[in-house]
């Protein structure tokens, strides 16, 4: 048999496959939420409003071109995925779809749509602006589109429920990337081959944008058109705030509701001491590190970027910056996942002044010719305690003797722009599970392309390979072997160095209960009110 006969009988069995589960409608993987009897139609509810205050800022309300924590959230709340997270667990559970099949080994997936959907305006919401949405995402090419692209061959729409996506290779966490907004249907409003920063149109989330003034408010409204329950606070309201002093004030004075990203530790332990409001711990996935710029000419030396990661001293920075409400982190996978390898405190132990020394000094560095280095952070987006982390590092980092450390700042927007654009030789970055696998604190940092949102040119063949495994790998066992090797290339290479993982906390007003996934999204929908 010719191999183009042959290729083409494959394609035919798969497209057969195809139909006949489309016409069997079979089962979910998991458990499905209730479908509606009747798509509701608009009503006017009584208004329940609800207001949280953040020292964070929106980027872009478009996901083709968001990746960052808290833009993340408000589009979690404003659109809806196939899958997404059942609240407060790591367990995934239908959305916008009501089922899914995996057909030819993991390679295509099928999905059958809830009927009925709309958007916020009552336009309806078919397979077609699934398809239209995510090839949006993979044209214009924004920072999440890896997401998409690495693993996404193309999408197809068959009819007006069925989605078919085709991979490039099995992948064994392809319904956690389903479960972020790069997958999230848009309204067709956005325009078709740029991103739309400033969009409010939205998607078929529990809530609508009413309206948003960028860094004062973001007003949402509930979805009159949503299939799922009704959010108990029909109005929302998002006070964005210059710094953590003034969201704790914000709360005293009763101005809002919840404090959320972030306060200090200080403010945290007083307004816990004062016994006036409720102190939620979300558990802890998220991490802090450096990324140091591969393209800078003072960086290119492997031997510089290992002393600037032997001379950080963990320790002081967990008690003198963070008030030891974060641990010292030695690699990028967080503490307490599985595949975690602390390869930073093996390599380079912690506070190793005379091991940075000696690696300097073979780089050609020394007490009369200093390393100059420029650290970057931003001010507000990671809370108040971002100066004072640049404050220390710079402080380590000088304490060798052999390093000039120039400390800079830019407001987030700015901030992101120049990261992008690589124009930053060491800045201070956070991270924020999209989901909840090891690859999703490696893949994005250390894969090439996968990483270009950072700007700091790291690319070694060899990583790539490693990483490609693990995405295939079923066998858990083998995959921990490979993300071990990740790391240890990492320490190597160091094109990034890990610094603390730790908690957030929300300050809530008494009688408000609020319900964070490990995702470490809040969902603003499941808060109660009493």
């Amino acid at each position: 048999m010719s191999r183009s006969l042959l290729i083409g009988l494959v394609v035919l069995i798969v497209l057969l496959a195809v139909v006949a589960v489309l016409m069997m409608q079979p089962r979910p993987a998991q458990t499905p939420t209730p479908t509606p009897t009747a798509s509701p139609s608009p009503t006017t509810p009584s208004v329940t409003s609800l207001t949280i205050g953040v020292t964070d800022k929106v980027t872009d309300l478009d996901p083709a071109n968001a990746y960052d924590f808290f833009t993340w959230e408000v589009l979690y709340n404003t659109m809806a995925g196939l899958v997404r997270y059942r609240p407060g667990t790591t367990e995934l559970e239908p959305d916008l779809a009501l089922s899914w099949t995996a057909l030819d080994g993991g390679r295509v997936w099928v999905f059958k749509l809830r009927p009925n959907l709309k958007f916020c305006d009552g336009t309806p919401l078919t397979a077609q602006d699934v398809k239209r949405s995510i090839e949006r995402v993979m044209k214009i090419n924004g920072d999440p589109a890896w997401l998409v692209t690495d693993f996404v061959e193309r999408v197809e729409a068959p009819n007006e429920t069925a989605v078919v996506f085709y991979l490039k290779k099995p992948v064994s966490y392809f319904l956690a990337l389903l479960a972020t907004p790069p997958y999230f249907p848009v309204h067709p409003k956005y325009a078709p081959d740029k991103v739309d920063s400033d969009q409010t149109a939205g998607g078929a989330g529990p809530y609508c944008i009413k309206s948003f003034v960028r860094d004062q408010q973001l007003v949402l409204e509930a979805n009159p058109y949503y299939y799922g329950p009704k959010p108990q606070a029909s109005r929302v309201v998002i006070r964005f705030y210059k710094d953590a002093t003034t969201l704790r004030l914000a709360l005293e004075r009763g101005e809002v509701d919840i404090a959320w990203r972030t306060l200090s530790p200080p403010d945290i332990e007083a307004l816990r001491a004062s016994g006036k409001y409720k102190v939620v711990e979300v558990p802890g996935s998220f991490i802090r590190y450096v990324v140091l710029n591969l393209n800078m000419p003072e960086l290119k030396d492997v031997r510089v970027r290992q002393a600037l990661a032997a001379a950080v001293c963990r320790s002081s920075i967990v008690n003198v910056v963070y008030h030891g409400t974060v641990a010292p982190l030695y690699t990028l996978i967080p503490e307490g996942m599985w595949s975690s390898y602390p390869v930073f405190k093996e390599k380079y132990g912690d506070c190793n002044t005379e091991l940075a020394k000696q690696l300097l000094q073979q780089a050609g560095f020394g007490p009369s010719k200093k390393l100059n280095i420029e650290l970057w952070y931003t001010p507000t987006h990671y809370g108040d305690t971002e100066k004072d982390l640049a404050a220390v590092l710079k402080e380590q980092w000088e304490g060798t003797g052999m390093i000039s450390v120039t400390v800079k700042s830019a407001e987030w927007a700015t901030y992101v722009q120049q990261l992008r654009s690589g124009a930053m030789m060491v800045s201070l970055l956070g991270w924020y599970p999209d989901y909840l696998d090891p690859d999703d604190y490696t893949r994005p940092f250390l894969r090439t392309v996968s990483n270009k949102w950072l700007g700091n040119g790291y690319s070694n063949p060899k990583m790539d390979e490693i990483l490609d495994k693990a995405a295939l790998e079923l066998s858990q066992g083998a995959r921990e072997q490979l993300y071990r090797q990740a790391q240890q290339l990492l320490a190597e290479d160091v094109p990034i160095i890990p610094l603390v993982q730790g908690k957030l906390f929300i300050v809530t007003k008494p009688n408000v209960q609020v319900v964070v996934d490990p995702t470490m999204i809040l969902r603003y929908w499941a808060i109660k009110i009493s």
